[in-house]
């Protein structure tokens, strides 16, 4: 291997993470980094994903702990058997539930940057490939603070 093997193997690992027993690829380092600075014991984690209702609120929260985060909190979107868009789904429940303006969406789902402003004010959107990076650690817990 050259001197450089290390480097293309560590790339690969990160674009191509390995697939957990659950079917997840493995969480990255950096992103339970990111989000262990974000989330505190009295945060509640809402569900969003597509595949929220693959898994118990249980199940999830084993997922989490096998990738490294402890949350104590987390809720789920209902299943979305009206096979609504992200954005859509999203405004639906906000539109249906009583929620405070301390929030943050962290999604990589693109319909959502079709939020009304003020969901889409608080929206952080990822890369479905990179996700949460130190590199952007900074401008969301700067973010977090302003809102």
């Amino acid at each position: 291997m050259s001197d450089f093997g290390w480097l293309k193997n560590s790339i690969l690992d990160f674009l191509y993470p390995a697939l957990l027993h659950d079917g997840f690829p493995a969480f990255s380092s950096m992103a339970c980094r990111v989000l262990q600075c974000l989330i505190t014991d009295g945060d509640t984690i809402m569900l969003t994903t597509s595949h929220k209702a693959r898994f118990s609120i249980e199940e999830w929260k084993a997922i989490f702990r096998n990738g490294g985060l402890i949350i104590h909190n987390i809720q789920s979107l209902p299943e979305n058997t009206a096979h609504l868009s992200r954005r859509d789904e999203t405004v639906h429940w906000f539109a249906l539930n009583q929620v405070g303006e301390d929030f943050l969406i962290i999604d990589d789902d693109r319909s959502l940057n079709e939020l009304p402003d003020f969901l889409k004010e608080r929206l952080m959107q990822t890369s479905s490939y990179i996700g949460l990076a130190d590199a952007v650690k900074a401008v969301v817990k700067q973010y977090v603070e302003a809102v």
